[in-house]
């Protein structure tokens, strides 16, 4: 079972930014020892909990600060930047770091109205996001076409192997996106937890990518712990807020007031739903057989895992709870290893 970590850096009550990025430091370093394949961090803008608005910047401390994992990006949100300027970043970081990067890009905002308004003041949106993204890939693999009107522009520095690439989304849509441009797709089934989606989703994904190019994630939300009881109650205290606008558009947002604040920023009719967050939590036993089984039913190739509870030292155990759900032989030096962080 091939599994990763996404981690938001969320600032918690009592808690200022450093205290967040030092966290999300730590968890990068307990994964590496752990052995979870690749961490991730994320993008948001005009959010005071969660600080994570500069992904490039922090990989590329987190490269500093460990050895081997793979870090990466979940995701840049390419609608607001030149694909030129990501690539040019990104190739940075390959050069840094050989074959330890990736490069997740996302189809969201990332943020509210005003957020997307500021990140995108006095450019020309002219290209859709399928367009920016075909173009971030010609530039990362240097292969601009001549009838390009900047062929001939290279995005310095060239590394031996430039940063791979995932698409991400929660959406048929974005399935046939990266099915069509033979790209891995990652799922955000934490934020959409609609199975039939989900299906949808990997049939679309299926069709359109090529055997040898297919590679399929799930970001998923779970919470491991002692007892069922334990893990339950530390789910139940987890919801999130879908913001339907009269456009037709949703988003989902962590909190009441974020979503309120969206909706009147779209200067849209608005109406809020408050669910509870998709989450899968249990004991290892129940969450082996729960991972097993969609794995199985979806021949899901990894699984990235993103655990939203509030006390840091109860995430680093769910965290350490999982991977010897799957490591049962290692568990010694696996608590071993939980007691140095």
């Amino acid at each position: 079972m091939k599994l990763s970590i996404l981690d938001q850096s969320p600032r918690y009550e009592g808690e200022r930014a450093e205290d967040a990025f030092q966290h999300t430091i730590q968890l990068a370093q307990l994964a590496e020892e752990l052995g979870y394949h690749r961490f991730w961090v994320a993008e948001h803008h005009d959010s005071e909990h969660v600080v994570g608005s500069s992904p490039e910047v922090l990989i590329s401390h987190l490269l500093a600060k460990t050895h081997h994992i793979r870090i990466g990006s979940g995701g840049v949100m390419l609608q607001h930047y030149s694909p030129y300027k990501v690539a040019e970043n990104f190739n940075v970081l390959a050069s840094l770091s050989p074959n330890r990067i990736d490069l997740g890009i996302g189809r969201a905002p990332g943020g509210l109205p005003h957020s997307t308004q500021a990140l995108q003041q006095n450019s020309q949106p002219t290209k859709s996001l399928t367009d920016k993204l075909i173009e971030l890939k010609q530039y990362l693999n240097d292969t601009l076409p001549e009838d390009h009107p900047l062929y001939g522009l290279k995005a310095y520095p060239r590394p031996k192997k430039s940063a791979d690439i995932f698409l991400l989304g929660a959406s048929a849509s974005s399935a046939e996106l990266a099915g069509s441009l033979n790209l891995p797709y990652v799922f955000a089934q934490f934020i959409n937890g609609d199975q039939k989606v989900l299906k949808e989703a990997i049939s679309v994904y299926n069709q359109h990518v090529s055997s040898r190019a297919r590679s399929l994630v799930v970001a998923l939300s779970v919470i491991v712990a002692d007892t069922v009881e334990e893990a339950k109650a530390l789910a139940s205290s987890t919801k999130i807020f879908k913001v339907y606008l009269q456009n037709g558009k949703s988003a989902t947002l962590g909190s009441k007031e974020k979503a309120e604040e969206f909706g009147q920023q779209s200067k849209e009719s608005y109406r809020i739903e408050e669910k509870e967050a998709n989450v899968i939590y249990g004991t290892k036993e129940t969450i082996r057989q729960k991972l097993q089984a969609l794995k199985q039913e979806f021949s899901i190739d990894e699984f990235i895992i993103l655990t939203a509870i509030q006390n840091f030292e109860q995430k680093k155990q769910s965290y350490t709870l999982l991977k010897e759900a799957f490591n049962e032989g290692d568990a010694q030096k696996i608590n071993q290893t939980l007691a140095a962080y």
